[in-house]
């Protein structure tokens, strides 16, 4: 990735250890996927990496980022009902919207790779939907405040939520996918045994994209494709 670059092209699997001898943790890593792309490491990695990679999953769906666009448009009321002024996030709501908008009237992957890679649009996406988790949190303090350590919820969401920069804890990426109902695998290399762990959030969901968390830090993954013959008999099968 580029010095400057905030989400990068997608490199082969093994672009993430280049310098490593080949483990069980990678093997297994390349027997499932091919490809990763790379997010800049800021803070912000995971709220950037689960926005581009579900924009990036229903871009040639039509529906799906017509009815992603309505859940932004309307998850304006949820943050208005924790006491955010419209005001406070109006700009960052158009920022979303304005992003979807373009991937709706684009399709191309490419548009999306420019969008986030402004630092202004892709600071503003991640800014709205750290103001969205946190509204979420706070709407359903009974259960989540059991999974917090801080002296209330409140002051954990303005503190380790709403401001930027601040790493994403499990408690908030469940919060955020609930919130959008949208469910994703993370594959994580952390933990001295030889195996991955997987994890789909929520638990039961059939998840729509893959993250790969390491070292404290989200990146996108992509499966490697299945091969010709079976998806074509499939196919057919449909008709």
């Amino acid at each position: 990735m580029e010095a400057d670059g905030i989400v990068s092209c997608k490199d082969d699997i093994s672009s993430l250890f280049p310098e490593e001898t080949p483990d069980a943790k990678l093997k297994d890593l390349s027997s499932t996927f091919s490809s990763v792309r790379k997010v800049r490491g800021d803070g912000n990695c995971f709220y950037r990496a689960f926005c581009f990679a579900h924009l990036e999953s229903v871009l040639h769906n039509a529906r799906a980022l017509q009815s992603f666009k309505e859940k932004i448009l309307q998850s304006s009321t949820v943050l208005s009902s924790v006491g955010f002024e419209e005001s406070f996030f109006k700009h960052q709501l158009n920022t979303v919207v304005g992003v979807v908008e373009q991937c709706q009237a684009d399709e191309q992957e490419a548009t999306l790779l420019r969008l986030f890679n402004e630092q202004t649009t892709s600071d503003g996406v991640v800014q709205y939907l750290r103001l969205l988790t946190s509204a979420h949190l706070q709407n359903h303090a009974d259960f989540f405040c059991n999974f917090v350590e801080a002296a209330s919820l409140q002051t954990y969401c303005q503190q380790e939520v709403e401001a930027m920069a601040m790493e994403c804890d499990h408690v908030d990426i469940l919060a955020l996918l609930q919130a959008l109902d949208v469910c994703i695998h993370v594959v994580s290399m952390e933990g001295d045994e030889q195996q991955l762990a997987h994890h789909v959030i929520p638990e039961g969901g059939e998840p729509s994209l893959h993250l790969l968390y390491q070292m404290s830090h989200y990146n996108i993954l992509y499966t490697r494709p299945r091969h010709g013959p079976e998806l074509q008999q499939d196919s057919s099968q449909e008709h």
